[in-house]
């Protein structure tokens, strides 16, 4: 018996079957990020912040403390860190493509919780290569001149930019370290370490076909 009623032109009774086995796989599978969602909302606080780190606004060149990036009545803050060496000519290709959904959907996540990208190039080249994309929604901040990439695990020891996101959450005026895309860290067995696809829809809908994502494709 199907899970359910629906049936799609001109199919055989073949992929109806393998159709419906695949659906219970993907039922246990919404079943359990639903779980591990619940898990992440669950966890204690982690480390209060290490300092009160000064940004400088793409947008501006104003000067930002940490502390200022909270709004009144959000206590969550959610920082993606995009990779762009201050010596580099370009950003990653990835994190570009990444951003570029983010300056869509900026206004809708600021609604809930405070939002930003952070990168480690100086302003005045971030805010070209803003200007360059079109991007007119996603709030940009440069860390050029603190160490938040290398604190919170967006930086190596040699200067290499890494694609985090952290969360931070605001307590009783107090500000702790929440939640970090830590599988970027973990061992994984091929391909990319996958640590930031549940936000990011273009590895989405490449999963959706039969091609699939590609082995060396970048965007």
């Amino acid at each position: 018996m199907s899970i359910h009623d629906v049936t799609f032109p001109n199919e055989s009774d073949d992929y109806r079957k393998a159709r419906d086995a695949l659906l219970e796989k993907e039922m246990a599978l919404r079943a359990q990020i639903e779980a591990v969602n619940e898990a992440r909302r669950e966890l204690p606080l982690g480390g209060a912040l290490k300092e009160d780190y000064e940004f400088r606004r793409v947008s501006d060149d104003a000067a930002v403390h940490f502390s200022q990036l909270f709004a009144p009545g959000k206590d969550t803050l959610v920082l993606y860190s995009f990779m762009f060496a201050p010596d580099a000519t370009q950003p990653c290709s990835a994190c570009n493509a990444i951003a570029d959904s983010f300056d869509g959907n900026a206004p809708h996540i600021q609604d809930r919780v405070n939002f930003f990208v952070v990168t480690k190039a100086p302003v005045a080249k971030m805010r070209a290569w803003t200007e360059g994309r079109g991007w007119r929604h996603v709030p940009i901040l440069s860390s050029c001149y603190n160490y938040y990439n290398r604190d919170y695990h967006a930086e190596t020891e040699e200067g290499f930019q890494m694609p985090i996101l952290n969360v931070f959450v605001r307590r009783k005026g107090k500000i702790y370290h929440s939640y970090a895309t830590e599988l970027l860290y973990a061992p994984f067995d091929k391909g990319e370490p996958r640590h930031v696809d549940m936000m990011w829809p273009l590895w989405n809908v490449f999963d959706l076909t039969p091609e699939g994502r590609g082995v060396c494709w970048y965007p």
